[in-house]
């Protein structure tokens, strides 16, 4: 294959095809077990085990999450989704897309999909685009105002009416600089009171021996560095919402099914049960009043 031309994009730009470079959506697709992925890729999922072995197990977590958070939501009321930074569509039975979720509650709710990387927007309209209520967009997070003016998001999605943003392991790809909180804060001005915000994002909360760190230092190989951010730094990210119970916390503890068992509690201090630890990433749902 001949190496294709870069174009050296700049951040806050609409960012180059490099298929030679790893990239961050095809990485988790390979955590997930798919195939849209490269030998390079691979390579940085490897070294990312060497320091985090149940990356993949975490990968699979945040999808459940995202499955208990949306059947919520639907079941809720809420008949708008947009899925910011919502990588390679999955296939299969093993794992659901947003819209397969939210229309199995009821067939009339409607699904933007939001990917800055022309790849996975050119996948998913192959994959989604003909499905109904269903739109997928290329866009930018880092320019919020542009991305809820794009004419085919606004095709499936009436601001005027509540909406949930789902934003699953893509803040802490968005640096201290470029103000993730400020972001979100631009997008909740256009949502409508009852919207939700719907978040997971890694922490180094728990990284006693710095394995979480050097594991978020191997995507600096990739197409985007990664931020790990504490949970008061994550909580920030909620600025404006309520959150729904049971808060900010590890992303197989966000109203796991089944229900934990007798003398589940959460540590006061984290709100974080003993023993979880290892999870490495938060997750949370908050409710525009």
């Amino acid at each position: 294959m001949e190496r294709p031309a870069e174009d050296g994009g700049e951040r806050g730009t609409m960012e180059p095809l490099d298929l030679w470079k790893p990239n961050v959506p095809r990485i988790y697709d390979y955590f997930l077990g798919g195939k849209d992925n490269f030998a390079h890729d691979r390579e940085i999922m490897e070294e990312v085990r060497r320091y985090v072995p149940d990356a993949p197990l975490l990968a699979r977590e945040n999808r459940a999450f995202l499955r208990r958070a949306v059947r919520l939501l639907a079941a809720s009321g809420v008949r708008q989704f947009i899925d910011v930074g919502s990588g390679m569509p999955v296939e299969g039975d093993t794992h659901q897309n947003t819209h397969e979720i939210a229309q199995h509650i009821d067939p009339d709710s409607r699904v933007a999909y939001v990917d800055i990387d022309p790849v996975v927007a050119s996948h998913g309209r192959a994959l989604l685009g003909k499905s109904p209520g269903v739109a997928v967009v290329q866009g930018d997070v880092r320019r919020p105002e542009d991305l809820l003016a794009d004419p085919e998001l606004r095709e499936v999605i009436d601001f005027d009416e509540p909406v949930a943003v789902i934003m699953l392991l893509l803040l802490h790809f968005i640096e201290d600089e470029e103000d993730p909180a400020g972001i979100v804060a631009r997008l909740r001005a256009s949502m409508a009171p009852g919207s939700h915000l719907v978040v997971s994002h890694s922490t180094s909360e728990f990284d006693t021996d710095g394995r979480v760190q050097k594991a978020a230092d191997v995507y600096r190989k990739a197409n985007s560095p990664l931020t790990l951010r504490d949970r008061a730094g994550i909580l920030r990210l909620f600025d404006g919402f309520d959150l729904l119970e049971p808060g900010l916390t590890t992303l197989s503890l966000w109203r796991p099914e089944p229900a934990p068992g007798p003398g589940w509690h959460q540590r006061p201090d984290t709100g974080v049960p003993p023993g979880a630890e290892h999870q490495w990433i938060y997750a949370g749902v908050g409710r525009r009043p």
